[in-house]
């Protein structure tokens, strides 16, 4: 949630942003909201001086025992409480709807992101590995899974829907492999604290991420009342470990992360990446979170950054990182580098990780704060994928596939999976 004080007295930060990334939200309803509570809170204010005014009379009259005097200010009082009340109430109710209007505002986009109308308009920034060139023809994953007998997607829609999958296996035990060998790397070495969170959530837990109430249709949810979420990613339960404390400063930076499966219903997709794994209703995902203090945010996004970059690079898979436009950054987010792999049967790279730092935006929707000096400000969250699971095995299908129908399993990822090729007919 963006600083009321900015909406309050520089709106037209807000409009800038608003235009840079192509949003089509309207600020009438806010300010006419914004202009309504502040003609009403002078009013208020006003009254209070008096009723306080017509309190220290009645306090005076009481000690020189002028009693009369004192009930006769308390009945006129009286009338002019009610009144009040009402219009307290009334704020009360403006200064809610305020905060509804502001739920939906974008966080405020930072002074080097590239100004852009869509994909199309994301800047290149890294490029690693060189996209290996094949001598036989390029399968894609889902040929190469039938093939090996490691994936069943009829069993799967037939049991679910379209967009559920099976893995079985030497393909279940390589999606395990993944999941411990990029545990292991950002524990380990990357000096993350793994964590095991619930993956259904309340609604609280997403107003903070900031997927409530924007996003609702995108999200699984119970019968329940109030209903529980299934969340989208583990960066919903571990950005919202500490919320609503004030940390001491020597707790910060927080470094996090969780294996969990993941759930999108994926609405505004229908036909897009039907065919493969690339877009599925449950998936996994190795999460990261950081929560620090708004001066080592940049640094810390950096880093976060070549965390999930290494990931890629000890399994050898070529990729590339690009730094989302205006027009194509994520809602909650500050600035985000996207990192894709290559897919072969593709000719193009797809987004493997996102990496984002969301800066005070979703800390001050949880009340996460940090006291400094005596003083309490906001935190700071990033998050970032570390990396998606199944886009990270389907793209060692693709890059590590043989002309035998076989694939090749990463040097790196040997010691995990416990075998180094998968060959057709063997579980």
């Amino acid at each position: 949630m963006i600083d009321i004080k900015i909406i309050r007295e520089n709106i037209e930060i807000i409009e800038a942003n608003l235009k840079a990334r192509k949003s089509n939200i309207s600020l009438d309803s806010l300010k006419n909201l914004e202009k309504e509570r502040l003609a009403l809170l002078k009013i208020v204010e006003a009254d209070r001086a008096k009723k306080n005014e017509a309190s220290r009379k009645v306090g005076d009259f009481m000690k020189s025992g002028n009693k009369e005097e004192a009930q006769k200010i308390k009945e006129e009082m009286k009338a002019f409480g009610e009144e009040l009340d009402k219009k307290e109430k009334i704020l009360s109710e403006l200064e809610e709807k305020t905060l509804s209007e502001m739920l939906y505002l974008p966080n405020i986009i930072d002074e080097d992101v590239p100004l852009g109308n869509d994909e199309n308009d994301n800047k290149e920034i890294i490029k690693w590995g060189v996209p290996r060139v094949f001598d036989f023809e390029v399968k894609d994953h889902i040929d190469i899974a039938l093939n090996l007998d490691i994936l069943d997607v009829e069993r799967a829609v037939r049991m679910s829907s379209a967009r559920f999958s099976i893995l079985k296996g030497k393909g279940a035990r390589l999606e395990r492999a993944l999941i411990n060998f990029m545990l292991d790397l950002h524990t380990k070495k990357h000096g993350y604290t793994e964590y095991n969170p619930p993956i259904l959530v309340n609604s609280k837990a997403l107003l903070g991420t900031g997927n409530l109430p924007k996003f609702e249709e995108d999200l699984f949810k119970t019968t329940n009342n109030p209903p529980f979420y299934l969340i989208p990613t583990a960066e919903v339960p571990l950005t919202n470990i500490y919320r609503e404390e004030i940390l001491s400063e020597n707790m910060l930076p927080v470094y996090a992360t969780a294996f969990t499966p993941c759930f999108r219903s994926e609405a505004g997709s229908y036909g897009k990446d039907m065919r493969g794994l690339i877009r599925q209703h449950q998936f996994d995902k190795v999460e990261l979170v950081k929560i620090c203090t708004a001066e080592t945010s940049k640094e810390e996004h950096d880093k976060m950054l070549k965390d999930a970059e290494e990931v890629l690079q000890l399994l050898e898979l070529p990729y590339r990182v690009i730094v989302l436009c205006s027009g194509d950054i994520g809602n909650a987010a500050s600035k985000t580098f996207d990192i894709e792999v290559w897919i072969p049967s593709q000719d193009k790279y797809r987004e493997i990780s996102s990496v984002s730092n969301c800066k005070d935006y979703q800390a001050r929707r949880m009340q996460t704060r940090v006291k400094k000096s005596g003083k309490t400000e906001y935190v700071h969250t990033l998050n970032g994928s570390g990396v998606a699971v199944g886009r990270t095995w389907l793209a060692i299908l693709e890059n590590y596939q043989q002309a035998d129908g076989s694939v090749l399993i990463p040097k790196a990822l040997q010691e995990y999976t416990g075998f180094d090729i998968i060959k057709a007919n063997e579980l």
